[in-house]
């Protein structure tokens, strides 16, 4: 999992886009992760907001900055459903 540092670094990106709820999923929030792991992280928005393409690009860019290693930010809304099971069974919320 996850430490409490990079929960609130985690946050601190996400707060602009006001979200309802951010988990880790994978390899992270199952206690398998390694030094090349990376780092994936569901996230519920208020698309009343109109976030862009651009602003989840800049966001993941910058959290794997600021992190030290790989983000994939995936937003709840784009998760495929044939994967949103899987992703929902490792899933552990950090917000929300």
């Amino acid at each position: 999992m996850i430490t409490s540092q990079q929960r609130q670094v985690i946050i601190e990106h996400l707060s602009p886009l006001r979200p309802f709820r951010i988990g880790v999923f994978g390899s992270y929030a199952r206690g398998e992760n390694s030094l090349d792991s990376d780092l994936d992280i569901l996230v519920s928005l208020d698309y009343s907001l109109k976030p862009s393409l651009l602003d989840l690009v800049s966001i993941e860019q910058n959290l794997t900055e600021a992190l030290g290693m790989q983000v994939d930010l995936v937003t709840e809304k784009s998760l495929h459903p044939y994967i949103k099971p899987y992703v929902e069974k490792d899933l552990k919320i950090i917000f929300g």
